[in-house]
Parts: structure tokens; C-alpha cells; sequence
């Protein structure tokens, strides 16, 4: 489904240097991949240029962005606008940054069908009122006619994921979707974004820098670190078996039931 070849992207602004260095990744359709770094690895760029989302003014990119044969980087606007959102969704961290908050709930979660299909209003409202139900969102019919800031943290999420999917994109990109919200609503996000790849057959590119979250959700791990890729394995066998240091240094900051982690990243890796 996604064949990223020699990708390169590297800023042509003041903060000059590479984002992403000559990568190389595959992904399957219905694959649930995770990929994870420490903040400026480039996983958030590297996510963002699958979505067509990269900054274009600013950055200079080389290399290819399959998506089911086509070349991301050499669509056209128009072919781009038909990909958003239909044949691949992304989900942000903040929903309060993503969600209008002078439009109600119900009407941005069927934007994309008012976007990308030709369906009548009371077609695409019944429709948003069943993926609201899918993802779980309490009281769908009253849901529908609130505002964000009426939600809950948890519920913006759930609605941001509705909005993601309601046109049933073959790729989901979840940019870490439950790093602000606590442990059980964390819990029930992760549950959620398993659940829809089953059901769905929606593929799964989930970005975090924290691993215990990769590894209740995804089967394979990509890990990033200075714009590369250091390793890439099924999940179990990278935390069993890391090969490279970074990522045992990550797998080592990784908190105990405690509380701590069991190791801070060293200095070497702090100062890259």
C-alpha cells in the first residue's frame, strides 16, 4: 500500500539541516505500524509528507511516496484533495486544534463527505451519526448538534477519529493521539484504533515517542532518530531483542509501574 523510497526532506529556511535522511519503509494494507522517536527524530515529518501535508515553502524533498502505485509527491492539488481524507486520514495530537469551534461536531465529522462524495445532507448526517456510535461517542443524536469545547477530551478524540474515518480511508495516520489524554482514556483510544483495523481493514500508522503505547497497538515498529531509520521488526522481537543502542535507550526510558523509568536516554543521545 505505501512504498517510501530514498526519501530525503531537509529545511531551506533558518532552520536549515535534514528532517528526514534517506528513508526507506514499507507498508502493507491493513498493516498497523508504528513509529516511534524522540522529539525531531522526523516521525512527524516523515507523517506528514505521506499525508501531502509537508510544508512546501519551506523544505526541499527528494525520493519517492508510493501510495498504491501513485507518487504523493508529484500529485497534482486536485489529485492531492481527492487523497485527503478518503484514501488517507490523519488524526493530530490536540483535536482542539484540529476541530472548528464555531462548528458544531456532527457537521465536522461529515466535512469530508460533503467534500468527497455527492451524497444529500440527511445522507451524510445518518451517516455521521453511525460512525459516531462506532467510535463510541456517548448520545450520538445530541453529540451531533455540540460544540468542542462541550466535550471532553476524550470524546474531541473520538470525534476527530470519526471525522478520519468516516469515508473510509485505506491509510489512518494517528500524529500521537493520546499523548494529552490520562491512562484510561489512553487505554480505551488505543483499543479504539485496534478495533477500526480489524473491522475495517484500515491500515494503521501510529507516530509516538513513547514505546509502551507502540506496543499495545501496533505488530511492527519503525524507529527513528536524527531523520533515519536505526531499526525496524515485528514489536515483540524489538523489545525482546533491540539491536541497535537507541533503541534499547528507549526501551530502558520507558516508565515501571512506579512511575520512573527504569534508565534515562544518555547524554549522547539527550545531546543528538
Amino acid at each position: 500500500m505505501l512504498d517510501i523510497r530514498n526519501l530525503t526532506i531537509t529545511f531551506t529556511d533558518d532552520f536549515g539541516g535534514e528532517a528526514v535522511l534517506n528513508v526507506n519503509l514499507q507498508m502493507h494494507q491493513g498493516e498497523r505500524l508504528g513509529l516511534v522517536g524522540e522529539s525531531g527524530s522526523g516521525k512527524t515529518m516523515l507523517a506528514l509528507a505521506v499525508a501531502g501535508l509537508y510544508p512546501r515553502s519551506r523544505t526541499d524533498v527528494t525520493g519517492e511516496i508510493l501510495f498504491n502505485g501513485s507518487d504523493i509527491l508529484k500529485c497534482s492539488p486536485k489529485e492531492l484533495r481527492r487523497l485527503q481524507g478518503k484514501e488517507i486520514s490523519m488524526v493530530f495530537q490536540e483535536p482542539m486544534t484540529s476541530l472548528n469551534p464555531l462548528m458544531k461536531v456532527g457537521r465536522q465529522i461529515e466535512e469530508t463527505l460533503k467534500l468527497h462524495t455527492d451524497l444529500s445532507p440527511q445522507r451524510r448526517r445518518e451517516l455521521a451519526l453511525e460512525v459516531m456510535d462506532r467510535v463510541d461517542l456517548p448520545e450520538p443524536e445530541l453529540t451531533y448538534y455540540k460544540y468542542p469545547h462541550q466535550l471532553s477530551g476524550g470524546q474531541r478524540q473520538r470525534a476527530m477519529i470519526a471525522s478520519a474515518i468516516i469515508a473510509d480511508p485505506k491509510l489512518l495516520i494517528a500524529d500521537e493521539p493520546t499523548t494529552a489524554l490520562d491512562v484510561t482514556v489512553q487505554g480505551q483510544i488505543i483499543a479504539l484504533l485496534k478495533r477500526i483495523n480489524v473491522n475495517r481493514g484500515v491500515g494503521v500508522l501510529f507516530i509516538s515517542h513513547d514505546l509502551s503505547v507502540i506496543r499495545q497497538l501496533c505488530s511492527r515498529v519503525v524507529v527513528m532518530h536524527s531523520g533515519r531509520i536505526v531499526e525496524d521488526g515485528p514489536t515483540e522481537e524489538i523489545f525482546k531483542s533491540p539491536q541497535e543502542d537507541y533503541t534499547k535507550q528507549l526501551i530502558s526510558a520507558i516508565p515501571t509501574r512506579s512511575g520512573r523509568a527504569r534508565k534515562r536516554l544518555s547524554a549522547q543521545w539527550a545531546r543528538e
